[in-house]
C-alpha cells in the first residue's frame, strides 16, 4: 500500500524509471536531434563564409549591371564628331561646318562643340595632369545629342557620316555602338561568373553538409535504429533533421548575406573617400557609387534563402539513405 501511495504521491516516478537506460535525445521533454554541437557550429560557420562569398559575388554583379546600364543609357543618347587638326585648314571653319551639317540631320537634337581646353581636359586621365598639349595634335570635338528615341543602336548615322567625309577632310563620327557592344558583354561575362561562382559555392555548401549529416547520423545511429524499429516513419524522423540543419544553413546564410552587405557598404563610403583620385574615379566608373536597389539586396538575400533551402534538402535526402538501409 505504501508503495501505491508513493506512487500516485509521485506520478512521475513510473516515468523516472521508464527513461532510464535510454538514450538522453529519447527521453521525456528532450529534442530528437540535438540543438546544437561541435559539428553544428562548424557547419554554420562554413556555411557563412561560402554564403559571404556567393552574395558578394552576386552583388558585385548586380554593382557592374547596373554601373553597365547606366553607361550605356547615357553614352547611347549621344555621337560625337571628331576633327584632326590640319595646319592646311582651317579649324574654326570645319568645326562650323560639321556642326550645320549635323543640326539639319533628322535625329540630331543638339550640337555642342567643345572647346580645345575641354578637349584636352578628356585626355588627362590617359595622359595624366600638368601635361603640355600645345605641341600635341589634339583633335576638337562635337558632341551631338540624340532625339529621344533616336538611341544610337536603333538609328542609322551612315548618311550623317557620309556627308562628313565628303565635306570635312579629316572629320570622323562616333556613334558609340562598339563601346555600348563592349559593355553589354563585360557587364553579361561579369554576370555569368558571378551565377557560376554561386553555384560552386552551392555545390561545396552540398557536399559540407552531407558530410556534417552523415556525422549527425553517426553519432545519432542508436536513436535513429531505436526510432527506427519501434515503428517511427521516417518521413517524421528525417523532417526532425532537416529542420535542424535548415535553422543552421538559415542562421549561417544570413550572417554572411549580413556581412557582405556590410562589405559592399564600406567599399561604397572607400569608393566615396577615394573619388578625388583618379583612381577611385576609375572604381567608381566600373562600379558606380557602390549603392544598390532592392533588387540587388533581394539577390544577395536570396542566395542566403537557396543555402537554407539546399542544406535542408542534402540533410533529408541524407537521413532517409541511412533509413533505408536499415530496412
Amino acid at each position: 500500500m505504501s508503495d501505491i501511495a508513493d506512487n500516485h504521491a509521485n506520478p512521475t516516478s513510473e516515468h523516472a524509471h521508464a527513461d532510464d537506460g535510454l538514450p538522453e535525445n529519447l527521453m521525456r521533454n528532450q529534442p530528437l536531434v540535438p540543438p546544437d554541437s561541435t559539428s553544428g557550429r562548424a557547419l554554420v560557420t562554413v556555411v557563412a563564409i561560402l554564403t559571404f562569398l556567393a552574395a558578394l559575388a552576386a552583388g558585385t554583379a548586380q554593382l557592374v549591371a547596373t554601373a553597365s546600364q547606366n553607361w550605356t543609357d547615357t553614352i547611347a543618347r549621344e555621337a560625337t564628331i571628331q576633327i584632326k587638326p590640319d595646319p592646311r585648314r582651317d579649324m574654326a571653319k570645319d568645326l562650323a561646318q560639321a556642326a550645320e551639317i549635323a543640326q539639319v540631320y533628322p535625329s540630331i537634337a543638339g550640337v555642342d562643340i567643345l572647346s580645345r581646353a575641354d578637349a584636352e581636359r578628356l585626355l588627362e586621365p590617359w595622359l595624366g595632369q600638368g601635361v603640355d598639349f600645345a605641341e600635341l595634335p589634339v583633335p576638337r570635338i562635337i558632341v551631338l545629342a540624340l532625339r529621344e528615341g533616336s538611341e544610337t543602336m536603333t538609328v542609322d548615322l551612315g548618311e550623317l557620316r557620309q556627308q562628313l567625309a565628303d565635306s570635312v577632310p579629316g572629320a570622323t563620327l562616333d556613334d558609340h555602338r562598339n563601346w555600348i557592344e563592349r559593355l553589354s558583354a563585360m557587364a553579361g561575362t561579369v554576370v555569368l561568373v558571378a551565377i557560376i561562382i554561386v553555384g560552386l559555392v552551392l555545390t561545396a555548401a552540398a557536399l559540407a553538409i552531407a558530410t556534417t549529416t552523415r556525422g549527425a547520423v553517426a553519432g545519432d545511429r542508436e536513436i535513429l535504429d531505436v526510432l527506427h524499429f519501434v515503428g517511427a516513419d521516417d518521413k517524421f524522423i528525417a523532417r526532425e533533421y532537416q529542420m535542424r540543419f535548415f535553422r543552421m544553413g538559415l542562421r549561417g546564410g544570413l550572417i554572411g548575406s549580413v556581412a557582405a552587405v556590410l562589405f559592399i557598404a564600406g567599399a561604397g563610403l572607400l569608393s566615396s573617400w577615394w573619388r578625388a583620385s583618379p583612381g577611385g574615379e576609375q572604381l567608381q566608373a566600373l562600379f558606380g557609387a557602390f549603392v544598390m536597389g532592392w533588387e540587388g539586396y533581394a539577390s544577395m538575400f536570396g542566395v542566403a534563402a537557396i543555402v537554407a533551402l539546399v542544406t535542408a534538402v542534402v540533410s533529408g535526402v541524407t537521413v532517409r539513405r541511412h533509413l533505408i538501409r536499415l530496412q
